[in-house]
């Protein structure tokens, strides 16, 4: 029986960057795929409070939301520090995860759903928010320094997923001239090999995400 288990979804970015943490930790793991729109017994009674993916199981204990997963991981297993040692940088890198998910990520989606004059509005106010980080990797190769870690998973979703949503929602969040040295660094961050061996299919992802789009489009109509 496995130490350590991931309830995820090859699709999900929360999913991938736990798997990317245990890979460069070196840490064995038996994936457990979940189907989102049909959830098992196996995440219900493992994460009763949100219902989602990913969770990971150590010694059959369920750690839940991927960035506190990040954390149990690094200091369960000391090898290859995920988080800087400082505690000052440790807090910032914590800050930029949070506000890369909650205006990052969800700033590119809801970009990609809004249509007509509100789209040109969203897709502003997402170049804004990833200028700010734009600012943060000036000058770095990585968040952490010469190697990557814990923010650099956590922003990872960058180097596959935007482009994804910047194809299905037919705009450009992930500008190259708004944000150049972000683009820098996701050339150096895909081409490590950990990380792009666990990227999901581009077509895969594209096929999802045109599915939820039309999904969220479609509830909004009924709504009206």
């Amino acid at each position: 029986m496995a130490e350590v288990k991931i309830i995820g979804s090859a699709a999900s970015l929360f999913s991938v960057r736990v798997e990317w943490a245990l890979k460069l930790k070196g840490i064995e793991y038996e994936y457990i795929p979940e189907d989102v729109r049909n959830k098992s017994e196996l995440l219900l009674k493992s994460n009763p409070v949100h219902k989602k993916i990913p969770v990971l199981l150590h010694h059959g204990k369920p750690i839940s939301e991927s960035l506190l997963i990040l954390e149990y991981i690094d200091e369960t297993w000391k090898d290859n520090p995920l988080m800087p040692e400082d505690p000052y940088n440790r807090a910032m890198a914590r800050f930029w995860a949070k506000f890369l998910d909650e205006k990052g990520l969800l700033g590119a989606w809801e970009a990609c759903q809004a249509e007509g004059e509100e789209k040109e509005k969203a897709v502003e106010a997402a170049i804004q928010n990833l200028a700010l980080l734009d600012k943060e990797i000036q000058g770095k190769k990585f968040f952490g320094g010469d190697k990557i870690g814990y923010l650099d998973l956590a922003a990872g979703w960058m180097c596959h997923w935007l482009s994804v949503l910047d194809e299905v929602g037919e705009m450009k969040v992930f500008d190259k001239d708004r944000v150049p040295s972000l683009h820098e660094w996701v050339q150096d961050f895909v081409h490590i090999p950990v990380i792009k061996e666990s990227l999901p299919p581009r077509e895969d992802l594209v096929t999802y995400f045109k599915g939820s789009l039309s999904y969220v489009r479609s509830l909004a109509a009924n709504k009206q």
